[in-house]
């Protein structure tokens, strides 16, 4: 009876948390506010050594957050793999391996960093 009453509770729980997603979404219709945010300037130097400020797209979010996403779902995949084989502690255990080895990944073995390379035409 106790166990019921905790996938009660818990399943109530993740419906509220998914009811929550709709309200968190964007909308769809596009305000002018909205219309604004698509676009910032970047700052460019030209050949010569000017600068230039030029109008380019506003990247996407994952592109923006990269690494916070990667290390939150390296960290959540390991700790579901940790409590679904060793309950809650093995879930502790595993969230620590996850965000140990999804930091690895995205600082070390996949860095997405830009590199400038001049070019020397002779």
């Amino acid at each position: 009876m106790i166990r019921m009453n905790k996938f009660i509770v818990s399943f109530f729980m993740m419906t509220l948390v998914a009811g929550l997603l709709l309200f968190a979404a964007p909308s769809t219709t596009k305000s002018l506010s909205v219309e604004a945010q698509q676009s910032y300037y970047m700052r460019r130097v030209v050949r010569n050594g000017r600068v230039r400020y030029v109008r380019v797209a506003k990247p996407s979010y994952y592109r923006r957050h990269r690494n916070r996403i990667n290390m939150a779902v390296g960290t959540g995949g390991g700790a579901l793999i940790g409590g679904l084989l060793g309950g809650g502690k093995g879930a502790l255990i595993g969230a620590g391996v996850g965000a140990g080895s999804s930091a690895l990944y995205t600082y070390k073995f996949n860095k997405k960093k830009r590199r400038y390379v001049k070019v020397r035409r002779y």
